[in-house]
C-alpha cells in the first residue's frame, strides 16, 4: 500500500485526468539542486520552483527501500506536518484553509511520491542552527535566551493544543528562519512526533540527553516530555553545557531518572534566581508538578522583566564550543539504537549510587544528589 494511502499514481493510465495532481512528478514543478543535509533514511536538497524562478524550498527525499518496515513512522510525520500546514489536504475532504499555521513551526507545503522515493517539499529556513548563531554573536544575555525559549514555548504550546507531542526537542531541531539579526526561531524535524489521539505513548524514543525521566522509566507519558526537553535546552542556553552528562549511558540515564543536576559555580554565579526557578519547574521529575507550556509562558523570566541584561556571551560561547562541537552535537541518533539502549539500561540504571554532593534545590519532588560528573563536562 502506498505511503499516503492512495492508489499508486504510476499505475494509472495517462488518459485518466480525474486527479491530474497525482500524476505530476516533483521534477515537473521543481529544479532539485545541491544537498543540504543527510539523515538515516533521507536527504534534504535545495529546490527552486519552475513556476516562480528564485523561489526556493527544502525537499526531504526519503528512500522507500531504506524505510521498509518503518512506513508508519513516515506516515505519522506527514500527518503531523499536515496538521500545521495551511495548503495541505489530508485526502479526507478537509481543505487547507481550515488549518491554522504557527510562525515558529516549519511548514510542509507539498508531497510527491514515485516508485522508489517520497518527497516532502518544506519551507526553507536559512538562518542556521541555534548554537552557531549564539557563538557568532558579539553579545548574548539572559534576555536573549528568554526570548528564544518564549518562541519555542509558544510553538510547542500550540502543538499541544492541537494534540501533538514532538518527543525530540533539542537544539539541533531549532533553526533560525533567516540570517537577519532579529530572525525568529523555527521548530523542525517531526520524525518522532505523535498525535495524542493515536494511542498511549510509552515508546522509549528521543535523544538521550534531552529525554524526560518518565520516558526512560518506560511509563506512559504525554505532553510533559516536551516541557522537560525545553528545560534542558534552557539550561544549556544559560551556561553552554548540558545538565546531564556522563560518558557512560547507564550513569547518564541514572542522573536523568533522578533529576540530578545543579547550578555549578562559577558558571551560574551571574545567572538570575528567576532563571534557575524557571528551569527547576520545567526539569521537574514529578510530572504532576512540572509546568505546562502555558505555566512556563507566564513565568516572570519569560513574561516579565526578571531576565538579566548582563552579557554572558564569553562564558556561554566558550562552553558551547567546548561541549557541543559539531562533530558531537550534529551526530545523528538512529531512533532504533536509542530505543534499544534505553530499554536495556533505563530500569537497571535507577539503582545508581550517589555522588555525595549536595542536593539540587528542586522543590518539584527531586531530592536526589546532584550531577555525578562533578560539574560541566570537560
Amino acid at each position: 500500500m502506498p505511503l499516503f494511502g492512495k492508489k499508486d499514481s504510476g499505475k494509472k493510465s495517462k488518459k485518466d485526468t480525474k486527479d491530474p495532481d497525482k500524476q505530476i512528478s516533483i521534477e515537473d514543478k521543481y529544479h532539485l539542486k545541491e544537498l543540504l543535509g543527510t539523515g538515516a533514511f533521507s536527504e534534504v536538497r535545495l529546490a527552486e520552483s519552475k513556476d516562480n524562478s528564485g523561489q526556493h524550498f527544502a525537499v526531504k527525499i526519503i528512500d522507500k527501500k531504506a524505510l521498509k518496515g518503518k512506513e508508519d513512522s513516515l506516515e505519522n510525520e506527514i500527518k503531523v506536518l499536515r496538521r500545521f500546514s495551511a495548503n495541505q489536504n489530508d485526502g479526507d475532504g478537509q481543505s487547507g484553509g481550515q488549518r491554522l499555521t504557527h510562525p515558529n513551526i516549519v511548514q510542509l507545503l507539498e508531497t510527491y511520491e514515485d516508485k522508489s522515493k517520497v518527497y516532502l517539499v518544506m519551507e526553507l529556513v536559512t538562518g542556521g542552527e541555534l548554537f552557531d548563531r549564539i557563538v557568532e554573536k558579539g553579545s548574548y544575555t539572559e534576555k536573549d535566551a528568554s526570548g528564544l525559549i518564549r518562541q519555542v514555548l509558544e510553538a510547542v504550546d500550540y502543538m499541544h493544543e492541537q494534540g501533538v507531542v514532538h518527543r525530540d526537542l533539542k537544539p539541533e531541531n531549532l533553526l533560525y528562519y533567516s540570517p537577519d539579526e532579529d530572525s525568529k526561531i523555527m521548530i523542525s524535524d517531526f520524525g518522532l512526533s505523535k498525535m495524542e489521539d493515536s494511542g498511549i505513548m510509552a515508546t522509549a524514543c528521543g535523544t538521550p540527553g534531552y529525554v524526560a525521566p518518565e520516558v526512560l522509566a518506560q511509563k506512559p507519558y504525554g505532553k510533559a516530555v516536551d516541557v522537560w526537553s525545553i528545560g534542558v535546552i534552557s539550561y544549556i542556553l544559560l551556561c553552554g553545557y548540558p545538565p546531564f552528562y556522563d560518558e557512560n549511558d547507564a550513569n547518564l540515564f541514572a542522573q536523568i531518572l533522578k533529576g540530578e543536576f545543579e547550578f555549578d559555580s562559577p558558571y551560574w554565579d551571574e545567572i538570575s534566581d528567576s532563571a534557575k526557578d524557571f528551569i527547576q519547574n520545567l526539569m521537574c521529575v514529578n510530572v504532576e508538578k512540572r509546568y505546562t507550556c502555558k505555566q512556563a509562558l507566564a513565568h516572570p523570566w519569560i513574561s516579565g522583566n526578571a531576565a538579566s541584561n548582563k552579557n554572558i556571551h564569553g562564558t556561554v560561547s566558550e562552553q558551547l564550543k567546548k561541549n557541543f562541537a559539531k562533530s558531537r552535537w550534529k551526530q545523528a541518533y538512529h531512533a532504533a539504537t536509542v530505543i534499544r539502549q534505553m530499554q536495556r539500561m533505563a530500569l537497571s540504571s535507577s539503582s545508581g549510587g550517589s555522588s555525595g554532593r549536595s542536593p539540587v534545590g528542586n522543590r518539584c519532588g527531586s531530592t536526589s544528589p546532584s550531577c555525578v560528573n562533578g560539574g560541566p563536562p570537560k
